[in-house]
């Protein structure tokens, strides 16, 4: 199977891209099953936060060459990206928090995976890159995921030398949260996904549907957006039972409500 899903308890789901002969590149086939992995955990109740990883010695070499140089038509190439782009569009819009668990490297296609989950960590030795400009093919689907998590400057030198940049300076600059060695890498992802799950589900999901759709706004409209949310949340069983649990200093208990 190209994609993998494993339980890994307290409402945490681990997918793993299973291509590493590809270095987990991005298929057609394996952008479908992506796709239609993450609609499902999506809808399920019993998933709380997805933890998105690769297989082998990698996350994710991108789109696999071999297969789009075959393709030849234009509306091939189209179906193609457009099909990757959806993928990365349910990842943001999904209700459910997504993790990137990185290794190795993140490239081209694979980076703007990485970029479009809610949080990202790696290896201290991982490499991201948007490298397209050095086969001719410039990084442009990719670069939407990336250049909304870091400057312009920043993005532009990424994407016009296609040189990678190590954990340490993703970091610096945004891209990932954190990096870790690779024996605590797992442990420190799950104990920031166990740490979301423990939370209303209600309540994540609205506010990471805020979240996104806030940051294309102007400030009036955003504030004006951000507080209707804040009122529709306010109005769930959740918020009064969190604020309760507050009050009266103990650990609430969530209906998801």
């Amino acid at each position: 199977m190209v994609i993998l899903i494993k339980n890994l308890g307290n409402g945490v789901k681990n997918i793993i891209i299973n291509d590493p002969k590809t270095y987990n590149s991005l298929s057609f086939a394996t952008l479908k099953s992506l796709l239609n992995t993450f609609k499902k955990l999506d809808k399920d109740s019993t998933t709380k936060v997805i933890i998105l990883e690769g297989a082998g010695k990698g996350f994710s070499a991108g789109h696999n060459l071999k297969e789009v140089k075959g393709l030849k038509k234009r509306s091939k190439y189209l179906k193609l990206f457009n099909l990757c782009s959806k993928l990365m569009i349910q990842i943001v819009e999904g209700r459910k928090p997504v993790i990137a668990k990185v290794h190795g490297a993140a490239y081209a296609a694979g980076c703007q995976l990485a970029t479009s989950c809610d949080l990202a960590y790696s290896t201290k030795d991982a490499t991201f890159a948007t490298p397209g400009v050095n086969i001719g093919l410039f990084c442009s689907t990719p670069m939407v995921a990336v250049s909304r998590k870091i400057s312009r400057k920043r993005m532009m030198k990424m994407l016009l030398t296609g040189e990678p940049i190590n954990a340490k300076y993703a970091k610096e600059i945004g891209l990932i949260n954190d990096c870790f060695s690779k024996s605590n890498l797992n442990k420190e992802v799950l104990k920031v996904a166990k740490t979301i799950a423990s939370k209303s589900n209600l309540t994540i999901k609205i506010g990471k549907q805020a979240f996104y759709k806030q940051l294309e706004m102007p400030l009036r409209k955003a504030y004006a957006y951000t507080s209707k949310m804040m009122t529709l949340n306010m109005m769930s069983i959740d918020a009064h039972e969190g604020i309760s649990a507050f009050l009266n200093k103990r650990k609430p208990k969530w209906k998801n409500k």
